[in-house]
């Protein structure tokens, strides 16, 4: 039985200075790891993996941003496209696919945004019948509700996906505020995820301790794109009240304006770094006391608040999307009012002057990521998504009864602990094993039926 996948990614932005690209490349790694074959079609000149993946360049006339992107300054706005401009665009990704489809004959090819690079998968598949997935990380999803002309293409590309998955239960819920119920069924959340091994238990951070003077300094650090939905100028406001250096690291349309305050009120304890690659990114998580993400709108997931647990510091954060999956106050981190300078000051020295405190929530936010969190529990759930989108799980399943290799003792077991299981997690189980039924409506009970019944059928 042959175990490997081919998997194609078709992605719109460099792999390198943002989020989404940071969940893509994770996962290639991992799937490289577990003996799988990886394509990429993307923007991007620079080699990932070497040898080990094949990518596919698309020389594309532009690369429009959905808000901002530390490699793409000055770029136009999917919102700012013509006509003409979004058919050119369209067009440049369709024929590099169609190239790729054929050199790379994909088993399944993942699409990684709600945005027109969904409509040249829905027209591949149609042409070539290859499945994809969709994977929604939020800001595709906002720039695609903003922008109408997107809207009705993008819908049919969804009804016609495999799977559709999201970042976030917020995410999913402001997805199906617009779009066809009909695909619940076909929904996954799959947040993302962090490479434990980049966040080893110690972690040296003597060369940023010269470089920026932090000796004996309290540290407040921030991670992310410098805009307005980051809510980073209400950690600015906070600063003269802040018992400790505020380090700030990232790009984006507000930094000016950052800029202009920090000036304007003298604070000398506000430092911004601009972007910031892994090898100083990652001791500055593990040199900071607290991390704090203050965002003002519905975070899809939040990757840097993920690794800044995963580097054992606390994080201090708005209740806002994504971000209550990860962060759970008085554990792990507190959660402060959106907008509230004040109530940043206030958390931010509690932790800062309670080095006890501070270190216990460090521990636990370490063991929630150990625990949920890692890329190859993310890859995994990933890879059971494709094997079911193109038959490849149920066809591995019948010929695991068909040799024995004890896998009735397993179903049984299996069996016995679904009635140990909690709701969400029969939900997660019931779409892996495709049964059909109301997720607003349905009963623990009901999950559990149907579940005993599907495995009757199977035998």
């Amino acid at each position: 039985m042959v175990n490997f996948m081919k998997i194609l990614f078709l992605y719109d932005f460099p792999l390198w200075g943002n989020g989404s690209g940071a969940y893509l490349r994770n996962l290639t790694k991992e799937y490289v790891a577990m003996g799988h074959k990886v394509g990429i079609i993307a923007p991007e000149k620079r080699r990932f993996l070497e040898s080990k993946t094949k990518q596919y360049k698309v020389d594309t006339p532009l690369i429009p941003v959905f808000n901002s992107h530390p490699e793409l300054k000055g770029a136009k706005r999917y919102s700012e496209l013509s006509p003409r401009e979004i058919t050119d665009l369209h067009q440049t990704y369709l024929n590099t696919t169609i190239e790729a489809v054929f050199n790379f004959e994909p088993d399944i090819i993942h699409v990684n945004h709600l945005s027109p690079i969904t409509w040249v998968a829905r027209f591949v598949s149609t042409l070539m019948n290859v499945k994809y997935i969709i994977t929604v990380h939020g800001s595709c999803l906002t720039n695609t509700l903003e922008n109408k002309q997107y809207i009705s293409l993008t819908e049919d590309a969804v009804r016609e996906a495999k799977a559709v998955t999201m970042v976030s239960k917020s995410t999913k819920d402001r997805f199906f505020d617009y779009f066809d119920k009909d695909c619940v069924t076909r929904s996954r959340i799959i947040p993302g995820g962090v490479d434990i091994s980049d966040f080893p238990k110690k972690i040296d951070t003597s060369h940023i301790e010269e470089k920026y003077n932090l000796k004996g300094k309290k540290v407040v650090f921030f991670a992310g794109r410098i805009t307005s939905e980051k809510g980073v100028e209400y950690l600015i406001k906070a600063a003269d009240r802040i018992k400790g250096e505020i380090f700030i690291a990232g790009e984006g349309a507000m930094k000016k304006e950052l800029e202009k305050m920090i000036n304007k009120n003298n604070l000398k304890n506000v430092h911004l770094l601009g972007y910031l690659l892994s090898e100083e990114l990652i001791p500055f998580y593990a040199r900071a006391d607290v991390f704090v993400c203050p965002s003002v709108v519905a975070e899809a997931f939040g990757l840097t608040i993920l690794e800044a647990m995963a580097a054992r510091t606390p994080v201090i954060a708005t209740e806002k999307g994504g971000i209550p999956m990860l962060v759970k106050d008085g554990e792990n981190g507190l959660f402060v009012r959106a907008r509230s300078s004040k109530d940043i000051a206030k958390k931010c020295n509690e932790l800062l002057l309670n080095d006890k405190k501070r270190k216990e929530m460090a521990e636990r936010a370490r063991k929630d990521i150990e625990e949920k969190f890692t890329w190859r529990k993310v890859a995994e759930r990933f890879e059971l998504l494709y094997k079911m989108a193109t038959g490849q799980y149920h066809k591995e399943r019948k010929e695991i009864r068909e040799n024995g290799n004890g896998d009735e003792d397993k179903e049984k077991s299996s069996s016995k602990c679904l009635s140990r299981m909690k709701k969400a997690d029969l939900i997660e189980k019931a779409k892996e094993e495709e049964i059909d039924f109301d997720e607003d409506d349905v009963t623990r009970k009901k999950l559990i039926r149907k579940l005993k019944e599907k495995r009757k059928e199977e035998k």
